[in-house]
């Protein structure tokens, strides 16, 4: 009932900059909460950066300072802007849309989607 379509992964240099784009697409009425993941090889998948449809941010201490998560609710897209990349950032990214209220009309359903992953590979 929703799919999510994630971009902006590529290969980047350390101190470099990309933005990842997800876009939601369904039978959307609301997107209460979005988060982007990251699971680098041999490890576990962990929380980079959070968000509230009220504003309200959370982010991995590892990336505070230079990741930014937002939101155009418009067009139901969650971006992540990563600035002063680092080699230990590289990892494929996953947007995750928790608590999606999908139908048309009331009672709406509740939806936890997940993207497909985006390769970030920061060079030294």
């Amino acid at each position: 009932q929703v799919h999510l379509v994630e971009s902006g992964g590529g290969l980047v240099q350390a101190g470099g900059s990309l933005r990842l784009s997800c876009v939601a697409s369904g039978s959307i009425f609301s997107i209460n909460a979005m988060r982007w993941y990251r699971q680098a090889p041999e490890k576990q998948r962990e929380l980079v950066a959070a968000k509230t449809r009220g504003g309200t941010t959370n982010y991995a201490d590892s990336v505070k300072g230079r990741f930014t998560i937002s939101s155009d609710n418009a067009k139901n897209t969650v971006y992540l802007q990563m600035n002063n990349l680092k080699p230990e950032d590289t990892a494929v990214y996953y947007c995750n849309l928790p608590d999606v209220e999908v139908g048309t009309v009331p009672p709406y359903g509740y939806l936890n989607v997940w993207g497909q992953g985006t390769l970030v590979t920061v060079s030294s």
